[in-house]
């Protein structure tokens, strides 16, 4: 849990949280970062992709808030409802002790369209102890804090509208408006309750105000919702706890009108305070797709693992040949391929840290490991889910035949450099796995295809990196071709199953990298001062990456060393057990949050250790 001290004077409050001192709610559209302060100051509306309405945690005075707090000094700590996504935040005063309850209803059936769901965020405060006085404040700033906004009174409802959107807020408490604000203060004793409610206003269900009673029943709701869905996992190894949080965040990053997974729900959250590695992760990377097939399957979620298979082959189907490729490395939550990227240069970045970008130009990179990570993901649910289609599998022989064609081109890579193409390994691994699998697939099922042509292309791939690959200067695989540079995403040579786990080359690759790159369990991805990717400054230790290490040490055998530097790695979550893409040097979570791609990897280092243990 967290313990944070909140001044009463909101002048004294630190300008910016830490990224870590956030919650993460959400209706499976859309989510909320809650501080641990009391204050939301993250929220985009009515879909993650969307302009944000609160986005404080960019820009602390025109990002926007929705501020819900004790008005006297207080010790605050968070905790998720066991088993929810519905998070508590509780104030701890010399009077008494009060908590806010924040959450967001999910629509009865979650793939409804979006046109016919209400978009609510629920804000319940309780005084549970004593007498509490309390404030809140709710300041929208539409389009990324760039629309004007009116405000009028409706009836009882608040009105905040702007061109394109209009939020309602409902209270059971006076509220005072300012013709751009609303502000509200009351008191609470022992055993009562207000509630603030803000729904997307402008659609086919109209706003309705949120009483006790309503906000009691929607709180039951929302609590039974995902208590129903975690009662699926199957997981009932050593480390439940953080494998559940894990999954459930899963979830919230889940967009169910097409079952698409987000990188993750932000944008621009720096990867090193005042540097330039900022970008927009909140849409669907196809690499992530064999991590979060495997993980959704192996917890037992094979409804996800469904729908976000869906997803990829109703919306990432073999294009028309453009020059990256017949996929491209992402897409939009609804599919689309048109992700421009720009800067918002009136938002100064959290604490300062400029660019703020929407948009992402990666989107048009060659990165030729994404066909491996989706045939990879097709084979993984053929075998544990469900056969794929002869649709489907037409597809996939149209990807391997591209590969098949294109493998050896030099490429931007797994990291999304932007300093030139580069033989880059993983890029050739990745090839081998998308060819591998698809040979596996097609003869376990008796599928057609050019098997010959097939096994030449894996064959020729395979000779390539253990003669191109390989330094014996460095007695290791290195990241590209003709260098010595080495690279984290080498780890996934034994977990691709493209090398034994104990051969002689890879446990020497496995002592290098673990000589340079480890740091406490934490991994670098690799240096940037010896291998340059066209940015300015340093970064934090990749989390993912230090979760496939744990996952090559079991699979080496050197299991004691896993669990410790597993159980290590635990430590750096933050209080409520979420992870950012980065780890920084004295601890603290850098980069976008929560990440997707380090929870999934969380839950396969987790399987794959608990099953090595026995």
């Amino acid at each position: 849990m967290s313990q944070t001290p909140f001044p009463a004077d909101t002048s004294a409050r630190p300008r910016y949280l830490p990224i870590a001192e956030h919650g993460l709610i959400g209706d499976l559209r859309s989510v909320a970062l809650v501080g641990s302060n009391g204050t939301i100051d993250w929220y985009c509306s009515p879909s993650f992709d969307s302009p944000s309405v609160f986005a404080a945690v960019l820009d602390a005075e025109r990002g926007g808030c929705f501020e819900l707090a004790a008005a006297v000094p207080a010790r605050t700590k968070q905790f998720y409802f066991p088993d929810t996504n519905v998070l508590i935040t509780r104030f701890f005063t010399e009077e008494g002790v009060g908590e806010v309850q924040d959450f967001m209803p999910v629509a009865a059936d979650d793939r409804q369209s979006g046109e016919a769901v209400r978009h609510r965020l629920i804000r319940r405060v309780v005084c549970v102890r004593g007498n509490v006085p309390f404030r809140a404040l709710v300041a929208p700033r539409f389009d990324y804090g760039a629309a004007p906004h009116t405000v009028r009174d409706a009836d009882g409802t608040l009105l905040f509208e702007s061109p394109d959107l209009a939020l309602a807020l409902t209270a059971t408490v006076a509220v005072e408006c300012d013709g751009r604000d609303a502000r509200a203060e009351f008191k609470l004793g022992e055993g009562e309750t207000a509630v603030f409610a803000l729904d997307q206003a402008g659609t086919a269900l109209a706003p309705r105000g949120c009483a006790h009673a309503e906000a009691e029943q929607e709180f039951n709701a929302t609590v039974a919702y995902w208590r129903r869905w975690l009662h699926q996992s199957r997981y009932r190894g050593r480390w439940r706890e953080m494998v559940h949080r894990s999954a459930l965040t899963l979830k919230l990053l889940t967009y169910a009108p097409t079952g698409a997974i987000v990188a993750a729900p932000t944008t621009s959250l720096p990867e090193q305070l005042g540097g330039e590695r900022n970008w927009d992760y909140r849409y669907v990377w196809v690499r992530d797709a064999a991590f979060a097939v495997y993980a959704l399957l192996r917890l037992g979620f094979s409804g996800e693992a469904e729908a976000f298979m869906r997803f990829l082959t109703t919306h990432i189907s073999p294009g028309d040949g453009a020059a990256s490729g017949p996929l491209q490395i992402m897409y939009g939550i609804d599919g689309r391929t048109d992700l421009p990227e720009r800067e918002l240069p009136h938002l100064e970045g959290h604490q300062g840290s400029a660019p703020v970008r929407v948009g992402n130009a990666a989107a048009d990179q060659l990165q030729l490991d994404i066909y491996g990570a989706l045939i990879d993901s097709v084979y993984l649910f053929d075998k544990w889910a469900q056969p794929i289609s002869s649709a489907q599998w037409d597809d996939v022989t149209h990807l391997v035949e591209w590969v098949c064609a294109h493998w050896d081109q030099p490429d931007e890579g797994v990291w999304e450099t932007r300093g030139g193409r580069k033989n880059f390994l993983y890029s050739r691994l990745m090839c081998w796995v998308a060819v591998e699998r698809a040979i596996r697939l097609a003869n376990r099922r008796g599928l057609p295809a050019e098997l010959l042509r097939w096994r030449q292309t894996r064959d020729a791939i395979y000779r390539r990196i253990m003669d191109r690959g390989w330094s014996a200067r460095r007695n290791a695989f290195v990241q590209h071709e003709d260098g010595d540079v080495l690279d984290a995403s080498l780890l996934m040579m034994p977990l691709a199953k493209f090398i034994a786990p104990t051969d002689p080359k890879w446990l020497s690759t496995l002592d290098a990298l673990t000589e340079e790159l480890v740091s406490d369990s934490l991994v670098y991805r690799y240096d940037p001062r010896v291998s340059p990717d066209g940015l300015r400054g340093d970064e934090g230790t990749f989390s993912i990456c230090s979760f496939w290490y744990v996952e090559a040490l079991v699979r080496a055998g050197r299991v004691d060393e896993a669990r410790l530097a597993f159980e290590k790695m635990l430590t750096y979550a933050n209080h409520l057990g979420l992870y950012a893409e980065e780890i920084g040097r004295t601890g603290e979570q850098q980069g976008n949050f929560p990440q997707a791609f380090t929870h999934l990897s969380l839950i396969s280092a987790a399987f794959n250790l608990d099953r090595a243990l026995g």
